[in-house]
C-alpha cells in the first residue's frame, strides 16, 4: 500500500512563499466573484476524481470506499459548498450596532484576508483535514501553501499532481516533504498556520510561529471520554454510535471516543451491549471483508500492540494486531484503571478501555485528571445528567448522544480547548481564523460643532460637563 511521494525540494520552498506573497499583494484574491471560482475548482477537484481519491485513500489507510465517502469525502464537499454558497455574506462589512455616541462615524468591520497562511495536516483523514480549512481560507481571500502529511502519500501525491489543473497556482501551492521540509516553512513568516495533529509537534509550530508572531489554529487530540449513564433510554441505538465512532478509521480520529466512563453495576451490561453493536456491523470477520481500516504504519502498529501487550484491564472482545498487514482487532477491555497503559496516552486505535466508576462526581473527576479533551462524549436521557458532566469539565466540543457527526453539523465551531487544541477548523468559524477584523470609522467634520469640540484643549468646566455627560456614566446602584 504504498506510493513513493515526491518531495519538494528544500530551496524551492522560500520561492514558493515569496511568489505568493507577490500575488496576494496584488490584490486579485480580494474579489468575491475570483474566490468563488477558485473554491468551485476545489469543488471540481474532489468531484471530477473521487474514484482516484478514494483509491488513495485505500492505498493509504486500507480504508473501504464506502467508508470513505461517508466520513470524509462527503464532508468534505458539503463544506466546500458551505464556503461557495456563503462566500459573499462572510465576507461583508459589519455594520455596528447604533450607539447615540458613535453611529453618525459609521462605525464597522471590514472583513480583510490575513495574506499568506500554512495548513499542516495529519495522516489520519488526509484530504478532509487539510481541504475543509483550505476552502475557507480561499473564502476568506488567502494565498496559501498546503503541507499533507507524508504518511498518506497516495493522498499528498494526488493532491500535488491535481492542484495544478483546478486551481490558480499563483496563490495555492501543495509542498510535499518530511521534516526538513515542514523545518523549512516554519522558518519563514506566514500570516496564519493552522496544524492538525499531535502536541508535541504543536509546540514545535507554536515556538516557530512566535519568532514572527504569527497567529496559530490548533486541533490536536486528547483523551476524549465516553460517558454512560445507565438511564439512556435506548442503550442499544447508544452502544452502536459509540462503536461506530470508535471503530471507524480503525480509531485514528483525534474527535472519537478514546475510552468509556460507567457505573460499576452497569460495566458488564453496557459491555454486552457493545459487542452485540460490534457484531451487527460486522457479521463477518472485517480483516476479511475489508470494512475496517488499517493502522497507518509500522510505527504506529508497534505504538499499538505496546499498549495491547501492556494492558492490566481483561480483553473481552478482540484484543489481537496482525503486524503484517496492519489490521488491529475490535478491542474492548474492561476494569481498566487511570494508571493502566491505555490510559497513558490517546490511543488512535479500534481499543475501548473502559473504567467503572462509583458515580457522576468520580466520572467527573476522572475526566478532568486527564487535561482538557477535545470531545466529551454523554450517553443519557436525563437532562440534569448531562448538565452536570457538562457544567463541571472542560472539552474542546459537549456531545451528547452521539459521535462525529459533530464535525458535520452546519453552524456550530468545531475545535480544542487548553491542551486539545485552540481555535476551529471548519466552516465559518474556520472563515474567521483566516480573516482580519478590521475596525473602521469615517468621522465627518461636522460633529466638532455639535459635540467633539469638547475634547479639545483649553479644557473648561462647561466642556468637562458636557464631555462627562455623554462619555462618564455611573454604574447602577
Amino acid at each position: 500500500m504504498s506510493t513513493p511521494l515526491v518531495y519538494t525540494p528544500i530551496d524551492e520552498i522560500p520561492q514558493i512563499h515569496q511568489d505568493l506573497k507577490q500575488a496576494f499583494a496584488t490584490g486579485k484574491s480580494r474579489g468575491i466573484q475570483w474566490r468563488k471560482q477558485q473554491i468551485l475548482g476545489l469543488w471540481h477537484l474532489v468531484e471530477d476524481n473521487l474514484d482516484l481519491l478514494r483509491k488513495a485513500l485505500y492505498d493509504d489507510l486500507g480504508r473501504a470506499p464506502d467508508e470513505s465517502d461517508g466520513t470524509e469525502l462527503n464532508s468534505l464537499i458539503l463544506e466546500i459548498k458551505q464556503a461557495y454558497d456563503k462566500v459573499g455574506k462572510w465576507s461583508q462589512t459589519e455594520k455596528a450596532a447604533w450607539h447615540y455616541m458613535w453611529f453618525a462615524m459609521s462605525p464597522a468591520t471590514r472583513i480583510e484576508p490575513k495574506g499568506v497562511v500554512l495548513l499542516i495536516t495529519p495522516f489520519n483523514f488526509p484530504l478532509y483535514l487539510i481541504l475543509a480549512p483550505f476552502a475557507a481560507a480561499i473564502a476568506a481571500g488567502n494565498a496559501c501553501v498546503l503541507k499533507p502529511s507524508e504518511g498518506a502519500p497516495a493522498c499528498a501525491t494526488a493532491l500535488a499532481e491535481l492542484f495544478p489543473k483546478y486551481l490558480d497556482q499563483s496563490f495555492y501551492r501543495v509542498v510535499n516533504g518530511g521534516i526538513p521540509e515542514n523545518t523549512k516553512l516554519l522558518e519563514l513568516q506566514w500570516d496564519h498556520i493552522l496544524y492538525t495533529g499531535n502536541a508535541n509537534v504543536a509546540k514545535i509550530v507554536c515556538t516557530a510561529a512566535a519568532q514572527h508572531l504569527t497567529p496559530v489554529t490548533l486541533e490536536l487530540g486528547g483523551k476524549n471520554a465516553a460517558v454512560f449513564d445507565p438511564r439512556v433510554s435506548n442503550l442499544k441505538v447508544a452502544a452502536k454510535r459509540l462503536m461506530w465512532g470508535k471503530l471507524t478509521n480503525a480509531g485514528q480520529i483525534c474527535m472519537s471516543p478514546d475510552y468509556a466512563i460507567v457505573p460499576e453495576h452497569f460495566q458488564d451490561t453496557f459491555v454486552e451491549a457493545c459487542k452485540q453493536a460490534y457484531y451487527e456491523m460486522h457479521p463477518k470477520d472485517p480483516q476479511e471483508t475489508g470494512n475496517m481500516a488499517r493502522i497507518v504504519n509500522d510505527r504506529h502498529v508497534q505504538r499499538v500492540k505496546r499498549l495491547l501487550d501492556g494492558t492490566k484491564g481483561e480483553v473481552v472482545l478482540g484484543g489481537k494486531i496482525d503486524e503484517e498487514t496492519k489490521f488491529c482487532e475490535a478491542t474492548i477491555v474492561k476494569n481498566v484503571k487511570l494508571d493502566d497503559i491505555l490510559m497513558s496516552e490517546e490511543i488512535f486505535a479500534p481499543i475501548l478501555p473502559v473504567i467503572p466508576v462509583k458515580d457522576a462526581d468520580e466520572a467527573i473527576k476522572v475526566i478532568n485528571s486527564l487535561g482538557n479533551a477535545l470531545v466529551l462524549h454523554v450517553f443519557s436521557s436525563d437532562a440534569e445528567f448531562k448538565k452536570k458532566i457538562f457544567d463541571n469539565t472542560q472539552s474542546g466540543l459537549a456531545v451528547a448522544n452521539e459521535t462525529l457527526l459533530h464535525i458535520q453539523t452546519v453552524g456550530i465551531p468545531f475545535g480544542g480547548v487548553g491542551s486539545s487544541g485552540y481555535g476551529a477548523t471548519t466552516g465559518k468559524a474556520a472563515f474567521d481564523q483566516f480573516v482580519h477584523r478590521r475596525g473602521t470609522i469615517d468621522s465627518p467634520f461636522w460633529l466638532d460643532a455639535m459635540m467633539l469640540y469638547t475634547r479639545y484643549p483649553p479644557y473648561t468646566p462647561r466642556n468637562k460637563t458636557m464631555l462627562n455627560m455623554f462619555m462618564h456614566p455611573k454604574p447602577p446602584a
